[in-house]
């Protein structure tokens, strides 16, 4: 039997096809050496906490991953407060912990930390421009990411809610249908749909989780981005709704409905006790599954 190639080399690929696209082509504002601090941070802060964790396995391949996000979405004139987005992002994962899970997606912490904590700071979703060919694109490179991670469900789950609400009060307001498929068309959002929100470690266990968390991102962010009147709406309400996932995966749980798991998947990307694992060894679904039925 052939071994699933681990979806996160197709995520870096996409990710650093996107950065080089975007300094040909779209003239984005981070030189290489900054793309070069922040990937050598994240791989450092990394590297010290799998030390000091005793982990068995450095896992380069989440840290590169977030790494490259920052690059694509952290802007700032001082290069300490980029390294500190980066060394934030990294520790998220091993600090902020329930069940042997982390809370929040790296990049979007390290984003939505240095946001609060800097006005030096700031996300610059125009840069993408909005053609829609290039929407397109990115909607096509995320795609292949998401499907070979296994949760397409809540990218498109959160796409099609979110898309509903703007275009709802754009109906409601009585505004051409050219102003919400202009706000759509966004590569910001795309790339928080495919690459963010989309988290396997970061995202409910069962699908149903998914579908409600998804909801309530793209909810949050309807609400920050056009009731609140802020910007990052997408960024902030990830960060909050992210809290709310131990919970939900505990509803759901209880309700019995079963863990998504792929029987083709070897016991996990990498070690089984790295902080990174993408998913969990499978006897422990089998226990789960097991209980489930007993108290049916």
């Amino acid at each position: 039997m052939t071994a699933r190639i681990d979806p996160r080399l197709y995520q870096i690929t996409v990710l650093s096809g996107l950065l080089v696209y975007g300094w040909a082509a779209l003239g984005f504002d981070i030189t290489p050496a900054r793309a070069a601090l922040l990937v050598v941070t994240c791989l450092a802060t990394q590297h010290v906490w799998t030390r000091r964790c005793g982990l068995p396995v450095f896992d380069s391949r989440s840290a590169l991953i977030s790494a490259l996000s920052l690059c694509l979405l952290c802007r700032t004139n001082e290069a300490w407060l980029a390294a500190s987005a980066a060394v934030i992002a990294i520790s998220s994962k091993f600090l902020v912990r329930v069940r042997g899970k982390h809370i929040f997606n790296p990049t979007n912490i390290g984003l939505v930390v240095m946001l609060l904590v800097s006005d030096a700071v700031w996300v610059s979703p125009g840069q993408w421009g909005n053609p829609a060919w290039f929407a397109f694109l990115m909607a096509s490179l995320g795609l292949l990411v998401v499907t070979r991670a296994a949760r397409a469900d809540v990218t498109f789950a959160f796409l099609v809610v979110y898309a509903a609400l703007i275009a709802g009060r754009s109906y409601w307001l009585g505004e051409p249908a050219a102003i919400p498929v202009h706000r759509l068309q966004s590569g910001a959002l795309l790339l928080f749909a495919f690459f963010m929100i989309s988290d396997p470690k970061t995202t409910p266990h069962s699908r149903a989780g998914r579908l409600v968390f998804a909801a309530l991102v793209a909810y949050g962010a309807w609400y920050v981005q056009f009731r609140l009147f802020r910007t990052n709406g997408l960024l902030w309400s990830l960060a909050c709704c992210s809290l709310f996932v131990p919970l939900i995966d505990s509803v759901f749980s209880l309700r019995g409905f079963a863990v998504s798991v792929r029987p083709a998947t070897p016991a996990a990307f990498v070690h089984p006790q790295s902080a990174e694992a993408t998913h969990a060894p499978l006897h422990v679904f089998r226990r789960a599954r097991r209980v489930s039925l007993e108290s049916r």
